[in-house]
């Protein structure tokens, strides 16, 4: 569970109540007197201090089995706890039958087509019914697989709301095999996304670091590529077919960052299509006729997710040596709202539309 989370503190805690321990930091023996907020808000990188401040106020920052206030200076040895009036949650993997669209397995490894709307990893608020927990399901008679051990299963992540090819290693061998192979970008994945806007050029090249977005923790931000904030990122992208307002693009990843496409492809002006978290689920592109504004909703309705899909996904076999390419067809949703758009530009006079 996520620091953040987990000080969603609301109420003063009752003198009798029973807490739970759910993080413990030791000061270094060189520790500088510092506040305790400050303290634990560089130890838990995603808590915010304000939280941490309200964690405090309520009783529930403990250094040496104490509760104390925010402005506490820790000094060497303290021990510090967060304790919480709810057990930590179990976030044991356990195995669910949930249907798992499997295109490819060996011994070695299994590729998944994953569908939108399944989240993949145990989180905060979805800590059943995910991918994962179908992948220990589907797994649960491979012999040495086990579903709580790093070292073996999802290779890489894409969003709960994006569809596509995801790669599983059913050994810890197969694991690091491909893990090398995404840390030196030598796999191959290509999207398809559909964005709002003409993009003038046929293809380009996004640089531009991401990293949290400060107004906004659930969205990530693009930053200047020479600076300290975030991660590399690099985004190249083709376009497959135009429609006037919106774009169909194919983008291919050079780094694998959260919400890579998705923050690129605003950062230059053309968020993703019903990408609400982006602004893409709004009308930014076209006149505001009833008709034009009736016929986006309606495209909406087809796809109410980021229209964004993992289709290509390229890699060397950990065990033979060959090259593994698989494909994913286009799932019925955004294969809809494309069908749907190609319709309308079709009746539409192309000098109508807007140059970007």
């Amino acid at each position: 569970m996520r620091e953040e989370d987990e000080l969603e503190v609301q109420e003063l805690a009752e003198e009798e109540q029973e807490l739970y321990e759910h993080f413990r930091f030791v000061a270094d023996a060189g520790q500088e007197p510092l506040r305790v907020d400050k303290f634990m808000c560089e130890k838990m990188q995603h808590s915010s201090r304000n939280r941490i401040q309200k964690a405090a106020d309520a009783g529930f920052v403990h250094v040496n089995d104490r509760p104390v206030k925010s402005n506490y200076k820790v000094r060497p040895g303290d021990i510090v706890t967060l304790m919480l009036d709810r057990p930590r949650h179990d976030t044991t993997i356990v195995a669910e039958d949930i249907p798992l669209p499997v295109v490819y397995e060996d011994e070695a490894l299994m590729v998944v087509d994953k569908p939108a709307g399944l989240v993949v990893h145990p989180g905060v608020g979805n800590f059943h019914g995910t991918m994962v927990n179908a992948i220990a399901w589907h797994l649960r008679d491979v012999k040495g697989f086990d579903p709580n051990d790093p070292e073996v299963g999802l290779v890489h992540r894409i969003d709960k709301d994006t569809s596509g090819l995801l790669v599983v290693a059913k050994t810890p061998d197969a694991k690091t095999h491909l893990g090398l192979q995404f840390f030196n970008k030598t796999t191959h994945r290509s999207y398809c996304a559909l964005v709002w806007g003409n993009i003038v050029e046929e293809e380009g090249r996004i640089e531009g670091n991401i990293g949290r977005d400060p107004k906004d923790r659930l969205r990530m931000c693009v930053f200047d590529p020479d600076s300290d904030i975030g991660k590399p990122a690099v985004t190249h992208y083709r376009v497959l077919e135009r429609f006037g307002y919106v774009t169909l693009v194919e983008c291919v990843l050079e780094t694998g960052r959260t919400h890579q496409i998705r923050a690129h492809m605003r950062h230059i002006g053309h968020p993703l299509f019903a990408d609400e978290r982006y602004g893409g689920m709004e009308i930014l592109r076209g006149n505001r006729s009833a008709t034009y504004k009736a016929f986006i909703q309606n495209c909406f309705k087809l796809c109410s997710r980021q229209a964004l899909h993992a289709k290509t996904l390229g890699f060397v076999h950990p065990i033979t040596g060959k090259q593994m390419d698989f494909t994913s067809p286009l799932p019925d949703d955004l294969a809809a709202l494309i069908a749907k758009w190609r319709v309308f530009i079709n009746g539409t006079t192309i000098d109508t539309f807007e140059d970007n």
